[in-house]
């Protein structure tokens, strides 16, 4: 049996219980640069736990993925945040689940706006890096340091995410 997940448009208020939404919206924090620019300040609660541990900004390049997606597999960072940042100013594919007692949930699909980027919270079940457009650059922050930050689940029957537009 192959379930399906239908995408949502990326909102704040729906994705907080799995990360921040990074966005320029509302009055900026600051007004920085001889009054020229706008600073929407301190976004991100980056978290990185263990003996050694930093942030790393990282460049991914991703292949592009098209819709129907098919979603076989979830993974998630015990010891750090991440965010995609894109490079482009194209929408791209976020995938989360809900923890149910250290294994992942059913997920849910998001589909961001143009200027908007993502964290994932520490611990978070997530998609990979999912671009929906080339090139499919993005800055990424995480942990860098020693310790084992991956967990991977395969599901035993993929989802297919659909795409509501």
């Amino acid at each position: 049996m192959t379930h399906r997940i239908v995408t949502e448009q990326l909102d704040a208020e729906e994705f907080a219980p799995f990360g921040e939404v990074l966005e320029a919206v509302g009055e900026p924090t600051k007004i920085i640069n001889q009054g020229l620019c706008d600073r929407y300040h301190d976004l991100a609660t980056l978290d990185f736990t263990g003996a050694g541990a930093k942030a790393g900004i990282s460049l991914f390049n991703s292949q592009k993925r098209t819709f129907p997606y098919r979603l076989e597999m979830i993974e998630r960072h015990p010891l750090g945040s991440q965010a995609f940042i894109p490079m482009t100013a194209e929408p791209f594919l976020v995938i989360v689940c809900p923890d149910e007692q250290g294994k992942p949930g059913r997920p849910r699909a998001f589909i961001t706006k143009p200027g908007q980027a993502i964290n994932f919270h520490c611990g978070t079940w997530h998609g990979v890096l999912t671009p929906l457009s080339d090139p499919g650059l993005f800055a990424v922050i995480d942990r860098i340091g020693d310790g084992d930050n991956l967990e991977e689940v395969w599901f035993e029957e993929p989802y297919i995410i659909e795409n509501k537009s």
